[in-house]
Formats: structure tokens, C-alpha cells, sequence
């Protein structure tokens, strides 16, 4: 067999690298306990381990720093992130309170005019629905017959009148609203030297308006008259506003005219109703027409007349 054959050189210079780590790690230990005193292999030691240490210390320093900076970038953004959480519940919670109190509002007007009505028992009702096809037609309330509420039934709020209930379930009841041209109400002027009547229905020019028709032509009614419910047919009580007169229309005929309305209630912000449930005010006299007297006993009652002269 054939020896692997060394060269003299390479066993001299493993040997003087060994003893020369070896006195190395034995000068660090020595002086890091104390025991030996060798300036001199101190600075031999920092000499050789200086450019070492400040390429570490950069390479520390370094990451120390980029840690430091993806710290702060994790922290502004979480703090970014939580700001805009409170900024929208903020938001949100303006919106509420908002809300809140523009329905605490309406509520509060709602409660005055009971209190102030006191010849109506009235049931509050939020608008639930509205006609998709016809928005000026009927709305739908949260109340049905659970409630008391009974077709028929005239529904209202504090500024005036909305319409009357065309049918009625359970938990909800249709209004019919006074905009609806299929709908009809008795009107009358509130001025006193006036006291005109006429029918008040939906106007066909314009949908959130309404008409006064069946006005003779001579009637005493201008620009600014308050009109009210008159009281007839037994639907609406008297005395409850309907709009006021902003124009006044002759009609093709020459006998008649009608007078257009701004609605007291206005319709395009309409949340919460009152149903009138019990009426204690007493309806309008009926109008009675004189008895008709035969021609010979108006002669009659005519020559008795004359001759008791």
C-alpha cells in the first residue's frame, strides 16, 4: 500500500496557528480576570479586534435603529387605525344624536297638540311606507286595530290635516292623503265676514298642492285665507287647518272658480302622524232647506196678508 506522503511544511503551520489562537484566547481570559497585567497584548488584542467590534457595534446600531423604526411605523399606524375607529363612532354618534333629537322634536310637537286638543283621543304613528307608484297617494303607519284604529278615522298632525284611514290589519293601517286626487274633503274659509265652502281635492298641475273648487265666481275669497276642515260628511271634524290660498283660478264656465292651496302639512317631511280615534266635538248643524209652499197657499197666506192691513 502506498503512504500518503506530508510535507514538513504543513504540520509547522497547523502547529503555529494552534499556539497561536491558543495565546490568544489565553491573554483575553487572562485580562478579562485580572490576573495578568500586558499592555502590550492589550493593544495587540484591540489592534486586531477593533475593526471587528465596529463593524459589529455598526451592524448593531443598524439593526437597533430599523427595529426602532419598524416599531414606530407599527405604532403610528395602529394609532392611525384607532383614530379613524373613533372618528367614525364619533361621527356615527353625531348622526344619532342628531336624529334623536329632531324626532325628540317632532314628539315634543306631537305631545303639545294632544294636550292642546283635548276634544280628540289621538294615537301617535310613525310612517312606515309610502306608495312607490304615486308618492302624493297614501302612506302606511305602524298602528292597525290592535291600536283601535278603524277605517274611516281621520289622521292628523300639529300643523294639519294628512287624510283618513282606507284600511286597516293587525299592526298597520293605509292612510289616503288629502294630496290624493281621488280624495275629497270639506273646506272652509276661516275669515270671519267670509265662511265661504267649497271641496277641497288634489291638484292635477301640481302634486304636493291642492284645490278649493266649486267656488261661485262672487265668492268673498283672496290670496292669504286660511282654509279648515268644515266639519260635513262626517269624516273630518271641524276646524282643522288644510292650507292657505295662493292663488285663485276662474274657470272656463264663468260661473265658478277654484282657489289653489298651500298644504298646512308638509308632506315631503312627513315621520309620525296622529290618528284621531274618539271625536267629542259635535258635528255641524246639516243644512236644511225651507219648506216648499204650493202657489194657492202662497196666495193665500199673500191676501191674509193684505188683509189684515
Amino acid at each position: 500500500m502506498s503512504r500518503v506522503r506530508r510535507e514538513p511544511g504543513s504540520n509547522r503551520k497547523i502547529y503555529i496557528l494552534v499556539a497561536t489562537f491558543t495565546l490568544v484566547i489565553l491573554l483575553i481570559f487572562g485580562a478579562a480576570r485580572g490576573k495578568y497585567q500586558l499592555p502590550l497584548s492589550e493593544k495587540i488584542t484591540m489592534t486586531i479586534l477593533a475593526p471587528f467590534q465596529g463593524i459589529m457595534n455598526s451592524v448593531s446600531n443598524g439593526v437597533r435603529q430599523s427595529m426602532t423604526n419598524v416599531w414606530e411605523i407599527i405604532t403610528v399606524y395602529q394609532q392611525n387605525k384607532m383614530l379613524k375607529s373613533e372618528v367614525e363612532q364619533l361621527r356615527e354618534m353625531q348622526v344619532n344624536t342628531t336624529e334623536i333629537i329632531a324626532e325628540n322634536d317632532r314628539l315634543r310637537h306631537i305631545l303639545d297638540y294632544k294636550q292642546s286638543a283635548l276634544q280628540f283621543d289621538l294615537v301617535a304613528a310613525k310612517v312606515i311606507a309610502r306608495d312607490p307608484s304615486n308618492w302624493t297617494s297614501t302612506i302606511v303607519i305602524n298602528r292597525g286595530t290592535d291600536d283601535g284604529i278603524t277605517k274611516d278615522m281621520a289622521v292628523v298632525t300639529p300643523q294639519g290635516l294628512v287624510g283618513n284611514v282606507v284600511s286597516v290589519v293587525k299592526n298597520s293601517a293605509r292612510v289616503q292623503l288629502i294630496l290624493d286626487r281621488r280624495n275629497s274633503v270639506g273646506g272652509l274659509v276661516q275669515r270671519p265676514e267670509s265662511r265661504v265652502a267649497g271641496i277641497i281635492a288634489g291638484d292635477n298641475n301640481n302634486q304636493m298642492m291642492v284645490r278649493m273648487v266649486n267656488i261661485p265666481r262672487d265668492a268673498d275669497i283672496v290670496e292669504g285665507d286660511q282654509i279648515v276642515t268644515s266639519g260635513f260628511g262626517g269624516i273630518y271634524p271641524k276646524g282643522i287647518s288644510l292650507g292657505e290660498v295662493v292663488n285663485i283660478v276662474n274657470d272656463d264656465g264663468g260661473l265658478l272658480k277654484y282657489a289653489v292651496l298651500k298644504p298646512s302639512v308638509d308632506f315631503q317631511r312627513l315621520e309620525e302622524v296622529s290618528v284621531i280615534v274618539t271625536s267629542r266635538e259635535a258635528p255641524p248643524a246639516p243644512i236644511t232647506q225651507p219648506p216648499i209652499v204650493p202657489a194657492e197657499d202662497k196666495n193665500a197666506v199673500n191676501k191674509n196678508a193684505g188683509g189684515s192691513k
